[in-house]
């Protein structure tokens, strides 16, 4: 029972900066290449339109806008997640994105966004870690208070 205690006690000392750091890099490197497979120098690619178009087909948005907003949002959410820049609401977009890639695009890939989501759930939770620009610039919304 010892050595059982001694190991538990080991994996509880995992610093939660260490997993929250984890959780940015894997799920903001996901999004990033993803958003890069989508643009061709400073523009949309015409294979992305062509997929938002005719595979993933959303409904209740036009497929040039869903287009765009996902790219933009792969692109740039996924930088400041990586970087730990506004990192709650980064990862709350990329959940939502998450959300909408598992309901209306492929809904049986749920081991995957399930994955995704613990990792931005993480980070929604428990913050960027100290491995972060918002804990150099000291920046946590979690802790503002309305005024």
């Amino acid at each position: 029972m010892k050595f059982i205690d001694m190991i538990y006690g080991m994996l509880g000392r995992i610093p939660q900066s260490f997993i929250s750091l984890l959780a940015r890099l894997v799920v903001g490197l996901v999004f990033l290449k993803s958003g890069l497979t989508k643009v061709d120098g400073f523009h949309l690619s015409d294979s992305a339109l062509f997929l938002f178009q005719e595979e993933y087909k959303l409904p209740l948005i036009d497929p040039w806008i869903a287009a765009h907003l996902a790219t933009f949002n792969e692109l740039v959410m996924s930088t400041l997640l990586i970087v730990g820049l506004l990192s709650r609401l980064a990862a709350l977009v990329l959940l939502g994105m998450t959300l909408v890639i598992e309901i209306f695009v492929y809904p049986d890939a749920y081991v995957v966004h399930g994955l995704w989501a613990v990792a931005l759930l993480t980070v929604i939770a428990h913050g960027p870690g100290k491995f972060s620009l918002d804990h150099l610039l000291k920046i946590d919304v979690s802790k503002r208070t309305a005024r």
